[in-house]
């Protein structure tokens, strides 16, 4: 089947695009709005002395009695925000009311802070590591915190992680590390060549046997450095998705305008979770 893609002219600057949001990213009518809880999470074994708020939101078609998906954001407050770029909690409501993708229970996780320290962040130490220290914190301190209120299904195809930046290579990062938990992956602009030690994916995807997942990328044509010849935000993003290419992954690559801003992976949002949980094999 050909799919017909209506015509839109390319800007002739590049420095200055903005992506209009889809119907997806607005409240709807007769769309009924889940609930949204919210937790504060201030004694982690895996980071010491942070804090840190998480949100779980579950759509209104939410039945205990049949087990729901979980999608999980990284910088949660930033991606739940009605008013942001991202609005995750809103396209979650509309795509489950209409029955694009299944019953999905979204948990967004603000990275965690020392409330007393000088430099309070601990965002890029968590989402930039090339271990399993994130995602172990992930599946054993907060995730269970939703699947002791909340029916969550146990299969991994049925797990997503999202972020952007930093939070995008961090999503990588889990679901490469634990691919029995996570399968379904969006980055937006992720920020490889900010990972300590150097950028590993462009030589370690085609290295290991492939992995089940399925992941969608976004990046822009003036992310950070873009003509640099070192750090490139673009080029370590092109790099990953040619690793992955060559390699046979069940990948899509959204190239956008623009530069290092939510604006075009949040207006993606709604055809990123489709396309993830579209029907067939990884």
């Amino acid at each position: 089947m050909t799919t017909e893609v209506p015509y839109q002219p390319l800007p002739a600057d590049q420095s200055d695009v903005r992506y209009a949001h889809g119907p997806d990213s607005a409240l709807q009518p007769g769309v009924p709005a889940g609930e949204t809880l919210e937790f504060s999470w201030n004694d982690s074994a895996i980071y010491p002395g942070t804090s840190r708020k998480f949100w779980v939101h579950v759509p209104a078609r939410y039945d205990p009695s049949e087990p729901a998906s979980l999608m999980v954001f990284q910088d949660g407050q930033w991606y739940l925000d009605p008013d942001g770029e991202v609005r995750g909690a809103m396209v979650l409501d509309n795509l489950v009311h209409r029955g694009d993708i299944p019953v999905t229970i979204g948990l967004f996780v603000d990275p965690g802070t020392f409330p007393d320290a000088d430099d309070p962040k601990n965002r890029n130490a968590e989402y930039d590591a090339f271990d399993d220290r994130y995602v172990t914190f992930l599946l054993t301190e907060i995730i269970p915190e939703v699947t002791k209120r909340y029916s969550i299904a146990h299969d991994p195809d049925r797990w997503g992680i999202c972020g952007g930046s930093s939070g995008g290579n961090c999503a990588f990062t889990a679901a490469w590390l634990r691919p029995d938990k996570f399968r379904h992956v969006i980055g937006y602009l992720s920020s490889f060549t900010q990972m300590p030690g150097g950028d590993p994916y462009p030589e370690l995807i085609p290295a290991v046997p492939r992995k089940p997942l399925r992941i969608f990328m976004q990046a822009g044509h003036r992310d950070l450095r873009w003509d640099e010849p070192e750090r490139n935000w673009l080029a370590h993003n092109l790099r990953v998705a040619a690793a992955l290419a060559e390699s046979g992954y069940d990948f899509r690559l959204v190239l956008g305008d623009g530069g290092h801003n939510p604006n075009h992976g949040g207006v993606l949002l709604p055809d990123a979770l489709r396309w993830l949980w579209r029907s067939g094999v990884h």
